[in-house]
């Protein structure tokens, strides 16, 4: 028997509550699926040291801030309390341990099949989001090497590896906070650096990166926004390059505005590696049984090594013709608003230039509107508010 609903949203992260909120605000009628067990999955699964980057302030879904009680920065356990209370709050209902099997455009309709049901509907929102399939990449002679290899995704605590040489493979957020906590619980931890990175301080002089991103730097020309990066970069954390860390050849804004990473906001792991409590090393070239070799030619031995070399959407593993609507790094090609497949929508792909949630909370009203507008149904939809807070007790955007 197959089920028809009103709009059909797969993933029970921040981007699948966001907008089942704001479509539950407009009466719009969906399912809400997930295949994990409990909502906020990712979340879950992150190292236990893990906090926001961005501020609470900035930081909150459709209609519901954060407490003003909270921390600055919340951590990995108050977040997923957080999205508990985010879909208790608005009576989100997720259909968990659902895996959709497949989803495909059958005619006007889409049409979601998981094990045991078969759902229709003129409105499909993705919202499993970009770190959905953990990215492993492997050496020669890696079935070699004699120590522990796990992926970020399952790393949670340095508790277990006190004593133990660790190298973490990746300089991005999660790579550089991993080797702190190791060194925090007496572990000797050395960073792999593939490439040139930006690193900027989370705060600078009492300013959290996130409220420079979205209040200053995105109202100046790419040139300026450069220059001013560079000179906090270098205020705050001084020349890098000695100690293995180099800059790209692009501007901070500019190196983010054509499709590269965002910086790594840098949490004190800069401080131990000046201090040269973690090393840093080029590249991995091979493995031996007792450790790795390096691009330089350098061998050194090591325990276990931790791979924080990214996620894939992996879109293409339930969304039927998902290589039509994402680029070659497998992002969708839009955001929010409706493009050349009708009905499809996607939230919480965006490079973020100021945050992920930020940019959920601007997405997740703006597609509901869209799906009210698909459906000619619900009620209009809510004003807007600045920090997420509801206005009437209604919904509304950041």
């Amino acid at each position: 028997m197959v089920e028809e609903v009103g709009a059909i949203v797969v993933g029970a992260g921040p981007s699948g509550l966001a907008v089942g909120a704001c479509l539950r605000e407009r009466r719009i009628p969906f399912v809400l699926l997930d295949q994990a067990e409990a909502v906020g999955a990712s979340w879950r699964r992150h190292y236990d040291r893990l906090h926001l980057h961005t501020v609470k302030q900035l930081s909150g879904l459709p209609g519901m801030p954060w407490p003003e009680n909270a921390p600055l920065y919340p951590s990995r356990a108050q977040m997923v309390s957080y999205l508990e209370r985010y879909a208790e709050r608005f009576q989100l209902g997720p259909c968990l341990s659902e895996r959709v099997i497949r989803a495909l455009r059958d005619g006007e309709r889409w049409v979601v099949r998981t094990p045991g049901k078969t759902r229709r509907s003129r409105a499909l929102v993705v919202a499993t989001g970009f770190n959905r399939v953990p990215v492993a990449p492997s050496w020669p002679g890696q079935v070699r090497f004699g120590g522990r290899i796990l992926h970020s995704a399952i790393y949670r605590s340095g508790a277990s590896f006190r004593g133990q040489r660790v190298l973490v493979v990746g300089m991005g957020n999660s790579g550089s906070e991993i080797a702190l906590d190791l060194f925090e619980h007496g572990a000797r931890p050395t960073i792999a650096v593939r490439g040139p990175v930006h690193v900027m301080p989370r705060d600078y002089r009492s300013v959290p990166a996130q409220v420079q991103a979205a209040y200053v730097f995105r109202h100046l020309p790419l040139v300026l926004s450069d220059r001013l990066a560079a000179m906090i970069q270098r205020k705050a954390l001084g020349d890098l390059s000695p100690h293995g860390l180099r800059v790209p050849e692009e501007g901070l804004a500019t190196h983010v505005q054509k499709g590269g990473r965002a910086p790594l906001l840098d949490v004190g792991t800069a401080a131990m590696i000046k201090q040269r409590h973690i090393e840093v090393v080029p590249a991995p070239q091979a493995f031996t049984e007792a450790g790795v070799v390096f691009s330089d030619g350098r061998a050194l031995r090591f325990d276990a090594v931790v791979l924080a070399t990214g996620y894939r959407a992996g879109l293409s593993e339930f969304l039927d013709g998902a290589e039509r609507y994402t680029d070659a790094g497998g992002r969708p090609r839009w955001q929010s608003a409706p493009a050349e497949a009708p009905g499809l929508f996607f939230v919480g792909y965006c490079k973020p230039r100021a945050g992920t949630l930020l940019d959920i909370a601007r997405e997740a009203p703006q597609v509901a509107e869209h799906i009210a507008e698909l459906l000619g149904a619900g009620r209009p939809g809510p004003r807007r508010a600045r920090g997420g807070e509801a206005v009437g007790g209604r919904v509304s955007a950041v």
